[in-house]
């Protein structure tokens, strides 16, 4: 249990890094709206969008150890506010440039750089320093639940935006709403003071990455996690433009199954969450990989319609960010909290890597082939051998592990 005098804080932090990876996860959950009207307003093919998102995503984890480094050593108040400013710029970026090259360029160095100080890795760190140990992995999962949330309350404003108004004052509209709710936020995000007597580990930043690069059971989670951005974010981005293709052209479907996503993994994070810190965390984490290959399985052998893409939404839904509170929960128990945003930073940088590939080899292959059958493949594939990987993860701390503080 905490104690008394740690339980309010640890409140308002997950209050506060709630409210905000709600905002930015959920709008960035919505890009994929924006592919076709702003593609058909720049007569661009897919390939042009979906680069930029690539690159969005890429900058995003190429950007997230730096961010986490900041986050550790000078509190996760000063880098979200710096980031918020960012993804304000970034929206309005998308709004404006009508230049392929300075579109892809600009949007992918601005969003990249606001989502690695925004949003889990620096807010992951606050977190695991506030939580207790034996609170830190549900209070990971109260934090994935949160971003599923946004995702799932986002996601349908987000179309409406579109709809009511044009995509460029949507993207005008956004940009002030993070600017005028994320900067009074960051003002509630207090790190911790140390407790009393607590032992500290003196360790440098270089030892700090020699150590977690030097450590099997890390390289496995890297490895892992690139597979989760991958599939995610191809999903995200592409699942609307293809279920037009298949002849699913009603809109509403969409926005329906990106909202379902959302909300069935409120539930999906937070069980995560509980659950990590009760079972080994590696068999759970297989458990989702194998299960998401499963149901992409079912879902591309099914017959298309409304009906079933909101059961492999709401299947997907439970898995998506799941792996968040159980990753991060590895890399917490493994190392400490000292440098967790700056490690959860280089395991999600894997994931921004598959992110690049998945959302960029949507576009690129279906320029080629007229179709995404070869990307769900690639996903199906990913996913067993992501199960595979983290069956062997040792979750025992490392030998130094007894001198540091947790």
């Amino acid at each position: 249990m905490l104690s008394t005098t740690r339980a309010p804080q640890l409140a308002s932090v997950l209050i506060a890094s709630g409210i905000i990876l709600s905002l930015v996860m959920g709008v960035r959950h919505g890009f994929g709206f924006w592919l076709q009207p702003i593609s058909q307003a720049h007569q661009w093919t897919r390939e042009t969008y979906s680069l930029a998102m690539a690159i969005q995503n890429l900058l995003w984890g190429v950007f997230g150890p730096l961010a986490g480094m900041a986050a550790d050593r000078l509190g996760a108040a000063r880098v979200v506010f710096f980031g918020a400013l960012m993804y304000a710029a970034g929206l309005l970026w998308m709004a404006a440039i009508d230049h392929p090259l300075a579109f892809v360029s600009g949007s992918g160095i601005l969003i990249g750089a606001a989502m690695a100080c925004t949003a889990f890795g620096a807010l992951s760190g606050i977190v695991g320093r506030t939580a207790s140990v034996a609170q830190r992995s549900w209070a990971f999962g109260i934090l994935g639940a949160a971003g599923s949330f946004g995702q799932f309350a986002m996601v349908p404003i987000e179309q409406q935006l579109i709809a009511i108004t044009d995509w460029q004052q949507a993207l005008w509209i956004l940009a002030a709403a993070i600017t005028l709710v994320v900067l009074p936020l960051t003002l509630t995000l207090r790190e911790p003071t140390p407790s009393h007597g607590m032992t500290v580990h003196h360790q440098s930043v270089s030892e700090a990455i020699g150590e977690a690069f030097g450590h099997r059971p890390f390289m496995l989670l890297v490895a892992g996690y690139f597979v989760c951005g991958f599939q995610v974010v191809f999903i995200g981005v592409h699942l609307p433009a293809y279920l037009k293709d298949q002849g699913i052209t009603d809109p509403q479907v969409a926005v329906t199954a990106l909202a379902l996503i959302g909300l069935f993994n409120i539930g999906g994070s937070y069980c995560a969450g509980k659950l990590g810190g009760q079972l080994p965390k590696r068999y759970l984490l297989s458990g989702i990989y194998f299960t998401r290959a499963m149901f992409i399985t079912l879902f591309l052998l099914a017959p298309a319609s409304p009906m079933t893409v909101y059961l492999f939404s709401a299947a997907m839904g439970l898995l998506w960010l799941s792996t968040v509170p159980l990753t991060n929960g590895l890399v917490a128990g493994i190392f400490g909290v000292r440098y967790l945003s700056m490690l959860s930073g280089f395991v999600f940088l894997s994931h921004q890597v598959g992110s690049f590939l998945g959302v960029w080899l949507g576009g690129y292959l279906y320029t080629i082939d007229g179709n995404y059958q070869t990307v769900w493949l690639i996903t199906i594939a990913l996913g067993v051998f992501a199960g595979l990987i983290n069956l062997p993860i040792n979750e025992s701390p490392i030998a130094r592990q007894s001198a540091v503080a947790s």
